[in-house]
């Protein structure tokens, strides 16, 4: 059998190599190849760790916990976590749950939850958890976006002052020149009304605001607030980065962005692309979880 094998390999009839059976790497900035142990050796040196993500992807999630627990570990516990999917408004009942007063159930009938939680964010909670290290809920509450999207950015400035606690100090500075929104403007197209393309980049600014603030609002020296959100939130050292340097510039944030590839030996993308500290291939035909 295993000369039959090596005649039909030397032919090209049967390819056996491990890069098949490869589920992701990880390049630096320079876009060289970087194990997860040299990664996690340099992520630990970090103030925030910006971990972005494909939200269908079952490996990134799976790696958003790897990445958490050896972070956790090297720096013997003194970490904070904090994610997208979590609206300020919900931080209560979430810290019930994570201080062990209410049950799961308790915090979906609480919570605005994701439909993928379960399997992709619960994983997380549980672990903060477990270890009891505060998880904070970072993201504007979903209608103030809304409310931008439709209405326009100085809409928020009539809110009650009860309401304006739940989002980013105004007024939230929007420009082009932010990493992601130009993209978001040229994705468009320009067909699209001016105010309307304004209002529609300013919904995505006031999150990106917003989660910067809150991951700001509670990291604290010594610790590394670690905090995934979608890959768009951070790519090209955009978004929340960007908000976060705007507000402390000497802040040390690491980003780590993510790519699809089609190729099977999973090198990182050459055109259009920003590497950021870290940058994750996963094969494009990964498991979605939805």
């Amino acid at each position: 059998m295993r000369k039959l094998l090596l005649f039909m390999a030397m032919f090209g009839l049967v390819r056996i190599t491990a890069q098949n059976f490869e589920a992701f790497r990880f390049y630096d900035k320079q876009s060289r190849p970087v194990s997860p142990e040299n990664m996690i050796q340099k992520l630990v040196g970090f103030d925030v760790v910006l971990l972005g993500e494909h939200h269908d992807n079952s490996i990134n999630h799976w790696l958003e916990k790897r990445i958490t627990e050896a972070i956790f570990d090297k720096k013997k516990g003194r970490v904070i976590l904090g994610a997208e999917m979590f609206e300020r408004d919900n931080q209560k009942p979430l810290n019930a749950y994570l201080d062990g007063k209410i049950e799961a159930k308790n915090l979906k009938d609480s919570v605005r939850l994701w439909n993928n939680y379960e399997t992709d964010y619960r994983p997380l909670v549980d672990f903060a958890r477990d270890k009891k290290i505060a998880f904070i809920a970072t993201n504007v509450p979903r209608k103030y976006a809304s409310q931008t999207s439709k209405q326009g950015i100085t809409s928020l400035n009539a809110l009650p002052a009860d309401e304006k606690k739940w989002i980013a100090q105004l007024p939230v500075e929007v420009t082009l020149d932010t990493p992601g929104y130009k993209e978001m403007k040229s994705l468009m197209g320009d067909h699209v009304d001016e105010m309307k393309l304004m209002n529609f980049i300013s919904a995505q600014a006031i999150k990106d605001a917003t989660m910067a603030e809150s991951i700001l609002n509670n990291w604290q020296p010594g610790k590394v607030f670690i905090h995934v959100n979608g890959d768009y939130h951070s790519k090209q050292y955009g978004g929340i980065y960007w908000y976060l340097k705007k507000l402390k510039p000497e802040l040390k944030v690491a980003v780590i962005s993510v790519f699809e590839s089609e190729q099977e030996d999973l090198k990182l993308p050459s055109k259009d692309v920003v590497p950021t500290d870290f940058n994750l291939v996963i094969p494009n035909d990964m498991t979605k979880t939805y």
